[in-house]
C-alpha cells in the first residue's frame, strides 16, 4: 500500500473531523484504527506530527492585516514544491476571501512540511480544509472550500 500523509489526513477528516460523532479521546485508539485500515505506521506518525505542528502554529499565529497592495513572493523551494497551478489556487482563494494572508502562510507552511517532492492541487485543497476547519470565524470560508473539494468545483470560476 502506497499511502502518504495526505491520505491519512483525508481519512481522519472524513471519519472524525467532518462527522457528527466525536473522535476517540485517546490518540492510541486512532493510531490503532489507522493501522487496521492499512496505513503504514511511519506515515501515521508523520500525520500526527503534521497535525500537532498545525495546532501549534494556529495557536501561535500572529494576526496579520490585509494589505491589498502586497504580493506573496515564493522562494525557490516553494516554487519547486508548489507549481503554478497550486500558487494560482492560493491566489484565487485569497482574492475570494477564503484564505487571509495568515492562513495562506499556514497553508504554505503545512504544504512544505509534507514529505513529498511536489504538492498537487488536490492535496493543497485538503491542506486548506485542515487549516480552516477549527478556526473561529472561518466557517463560511471552510464551507466554500469544502464545496471546492467535494463537489469538484473548478477553483477558477469567475
Amino acid at each position: 500500500m502506497n499511502e502518504n500523509v495526505v491520505d491519512i489526513l483525508i481519512y481522519l477528516f472524513e471519519n472524525y473531523m467532518d462527522s457528527d460523532q466525536n473522535p476517540p479521546s485517546d490518540q492510541d485508539v486512532i493510531h490503532e484504527e489507522l493501522l487496521q485500515a492499512g496505513f503504514p505506521e511511519v506515515e501515521i506518525d508523520k500525520a500526527f506530527q503534521w497535525m500537532e505542528e498545525l495546532a501549534l502554529r494556529q495557536e501561535n499565529r500572529l494576526l496579520q492585516s490585509r494589505d491589498a497592495g502586497s504580493i506573496r513572493v515564493y522562494n525557490d523551494d516553494e516554487i519547486h514544491r508548489l507549481d503554478t497551478e497550486c500558487r494560482g489556487l492560493l491566489l484565487f482563494l485569497e482574492h475570494n476571501n477564503i484564505l487571509d494572508p495568515a492562513n495562506r502562510e499556514l497553508v504554505i507552511d503545512r504544504a512544505m512540511a509534507l514529505d513529498t517532492q511536489q504538492v498537487g492541487v488536490d492535496e493543497l485543497k485538503w491542506i486548506v480544509l485542515m487549516v480552516l476547519i477549527n478556526q473561529p470565524g472561518q466557517e463560511s470560508a471552510f464551507a466554500q472550500m469544502e464545496d471546492l473539494v467535494y463537489n469538484d468545483v473548478p477553483a477558477y470560476l469567475h
